[in-house]
């Protein structure tokens, strides 16, 4: 549905990080659903478990978040307006993101009041869940 192009269009994040490659569904305002193609050469492997590459549980949380902001900031009030992390709560992490893995992401709207909501989010790979949490965030 939005190609990387598109989602550089509503959120400011640039590489190295850009976690969403695109964006596969979308309500907006309500949930999306979207997609990151991890790689070996992604610059925190270098750094975290170099012998064992995995991503950190934090930037997958991060990965969920974006796909909620692009979510949001795509409605026609949010358009131009920049969505801030207020919280993250319930975060499960239960399995490893590897080079080659595509990262599944959907974010779910729970609660919106204002510019201050919570989404849910979770986390696949191949169908298995992989983090799952609730993430607050605010727009302005």
């Amino acid at each position: 549905m939005l190609n990387i192009k598109e989602i550089m269009n509503i959120i400011p994040h640039r590489s190295p990080f850009l976690l969403v490659d695109r964006i596969e569904e979308m309500e907006v305002g309500k949930r999306a659903v979207g997609k990151k193609c991890v790689t070996y050469n992604e610059p925190f492997f270098a750094g975290h478990f170099p012998q064992e590459p995995v991503m950190p549980g934090v930037l997958i949380i991060e990965a969920l978040a974006q796909v909620g902001a692009v979510c949001c900031l795509s409605a026609e009030e949010n358009k131009g307006k920049i969505g801030f992390l207020g919280g993250v709560n319930k975060a499960k992490f239960r399995g490893k993101v590897v080079p080659g893995d595509v990262l599944n992401l959907e974010v779910e709207m729970i609660k919106v009041k204002g510019p201050v909501g919570v989404g849910k989010g979770t986390a696949t790979v191949d169908g298995k869940v992989v983090v799952s949490g609730e993430i607050t965030f605010m727009i302005g």
